[in-house]
This record gives structure tokens, C-alpha cells and sequence, in this order.
């Protein structure tokens, strides 16, 4: 434990023209004390520590002193490429890894260009989950990272319906989609892959056996075509409105946006009041009337007949309640 911290505290030093006692005791979260035999330890073994004295005063490497100890280990490397989404890294249990990769790569930079990892991040921050929600880390979700890292194969129980499954997987990838972590992965035995959601699952044991990755899986390109598939799998009806200009522009952000935009395109023209008719495909017409009532007056439905009544209904209500009295 120690030794790491030495390491660390060394990488610190390399990576900065000099830290103050209170900067290293942040970083290294020991206190200033530590710091102080720390320092005098790295002195004694021979790397050249110095402290400078006085109110602006500090410790840092004499002559220009470089450790050779910024080889990065595999998952520090892996880590290193997922460094823009520090919230991710932080759910998975990869924090530790990230910070040592990007420490030492900072170390083996030139003086002229340790700065880029704190203007980078003042230039560009991922931030995942949906708003005005506050999301949960599942709690088996390290431990499934740990697999997917590690290429082994684990055991798992999930949540289906009313009822636990256990099924035995090859964990391939995860994504993270507005704030949900999915697994993706082969069954094995099967060579089916399937996507499940991390939070359903109930337990979880990681086998020492590893498996064999496929060498042609494309984890953006699978997930890709599964929540296409997904998304249109469950609009399942269809629901034929009239919409104003306003209405046509504004249905991509009320409904799914690629379906949207294919039923404007297989619209026909105008009518004389500049209103389009068009069919859409939806969940059901409880969704519908959900999501239609965003687009107010731009938009009329027309079928089916039950929608219809529904909306007739509310309207109804809508003038009672505004009513003068």
C-alpha cells in the first residue's frame, strides 16, 4: 500500500513543477504529516525530494529527475481510453486505474504539455443520465465489469416478469444508455447473444473459466442494431393524425424521433389550411394520448375512433376548468 503511494506521490512530483504539502495530502488522501515521512522516505531511497521552504513553499524533484516507473499496466491502458466518462469509470470500480494511467502519462509528457488532461476536461464533460432523474448504480455492476474485463464466464440470476432466470453468459460489453447499464452477452452454449439489464439482476457469480471472444463482435455496431430493434418492436399500433406546421416540427421531440421523421416523409402534401395527415406508429393508444397531448391544438386525431373520444373527452374537460366564472 505504501509502496504505491510512493509511486504515486513520485508520478505527482514528475508531472508538476512542485505541490504543496496540503496538494499532495489531497491527492495521495493521507494527511500533511504522511506526506512529510513519505517525502523523507523517497529521499533516503535515493530520489532526489526537495522541500522548499517559507509561505509559497513546496516539494519537488531536483535536476530534472524522471522515474522510469510510467509503463502502464493492461487495465490501466483500458481505463485510460474511457477517461471521458469519469462517472462511468467511477460505477465500474476503474476509478483507481484511470487515475494511475493518466498520472503516468502525464509524467512521461513534456513539461510543455502536462497541463492537457485539465484543459481537456474544462473542454469537453460526458454527462450520461437522462434529466431530472436521479440515477442508481446497480449494485452487481463492478463485479460484472470485472468479468467483461477479464473475459470470464458467470452465472446470473435476473428478474423476468415475477419470476428469477438464471442463465450462464459470456459477458461481452456494457453501454451505458441514459443512465442504464446493459450487459450484452453470448449464452453459453447457445452462441445467442442478448442484451439485460444490469439492475435486474438478482445475483451473480464470476467463474474462474474464461471463454472465447468472438473475433468479429462489434459492440457500437450490435448495440446499434438492437435498439432499432428494440425501439420498433414495441410500436405495435398505429394512429393516423393531422398536424399544423408547428405540429410536424415539434412531433419528432413528442414521439421517437426516427419513426417521426419516416411517417412525415411518407406524408402526402398539405391541405388548404397548411395541415399534413399523417400515420404514425406507436406503443398503444394509452402512450399516444401520452405523448400526442405535448403538441396541444397542432395536432388532431383522427383514428381510431376510441383516440379520438379520448382526446374529445379531455378537450371537454380542459374548457370546464378554464371556464370564466
Amino acid at each position: 500500500m505504501r509502496a504505491a503511494r510512493l509511486i504515486k506521490m513520485v508520478l505527482l512530483l514528475q508531472s508538476r513543477p512542485s505541490m504543496t504539502a496540503a496538494e499532495l495530502a489531497r491527492e495521495l488522501e493521507v494527511s500533511e504529516r504522511t506526506v512529510t515521512r513519505d517525502a523523507q522516505a523517497l529521499s533516503e531511497a535515493g530520489v532526489p525530494v526537495y522541500a522548499d521552504r517559507g509561505r509559497i513553499g513546496g516539494y519537488r524533484l531536483v535536476g530534472g529527475y524522471r522515474t522510469r516507473l510510467t509503463g502502464l499496466a493492461r487495465s490501466e491502458a483500458e481505463a485510460l481510453f474511457l477517461s471521458g466518462v469519469p462517472g462511468a469509470l467511477r460505477e465500474m470500480g476503474l476509478e483507481d486505474a484511470a487515475s494511475a494511467a493518466r498520472l503516468k502519462v502525464s509524467a512521461a509528457l513534456l513539461p510543455s504539455l502536462r497541463d492537457a488532461s485539465r484543459t481537456a476536461a474544462q473542454r469537453f464533460h460526458l454527462d450520461a443520465p437522462n434529466w431530472f432523474r436521479e440515477p442508481e448504480t446497480p449494485e452487481l455492476l463492478p463485479a460484472v465489469a470485472d468479468a467483461v474485463w477479464d473475459d470470464r464466464r458467470i452465472t446470473a440470476r435476473y428478474r423476468r416478469d415475477d419470476t428469477d432466470v438464471e442463465r450462464r453468459l459470456e459477458p461481452y460489453g456494457l453501454v451505458l444508455k441514459a443512465g442504464v447499464w446493459y450487459l450484452c452477452a453470448r449464452v453459453a452454449g447457445s452462441g445467442s447473444f442478448r442484451v439485460y439489464r444490469i439492475d435486474r439482476f438478482t445475483a451473480l457469480d464470476a467463474c474462474e473459466e474464461r471463454f472465447e471472444r468472438a473475433e468479429d463482435f462489434d459492440l457500437p455496431a450490435f448495440w446499434e442494431e438492437r435498439a432499432e430493434q428494440f425501439a420498433r418492436s414495441i410500436l405495435r399500433t398505429e394512429v393516423v393524425v393531422r398536424l399544423s406546421a408547428e405540429g410536424a416540427r415539434r412531433l419528432p421531440y413528442a414521439l421517437d424521433p426516427l419513426s417521426a421523421r419516416e411517417a412525415l416523409a411518407r406524408a402526402g402534401e398539405p391541405d388548404e389550411g397548411g395541415r399534413v395527415t399523417v400515420t404514425l406508429p406507436v406503443e398503444s393508444e394509452e402512450v399516444a394520448h401520452t405523448q400526442l397531448t405535448a403538441l396541444g391544438a397542432d395536432v388532431e386525431v383522427l383514428e381510431p375512433r376510441s383516440l379520438r373520444e379520448r382526446f374529445a373527452a379531455q378537450a371537454a374537460r380542459l374548457a370546464e376548468l378554464y371556464r370564466p366564472r
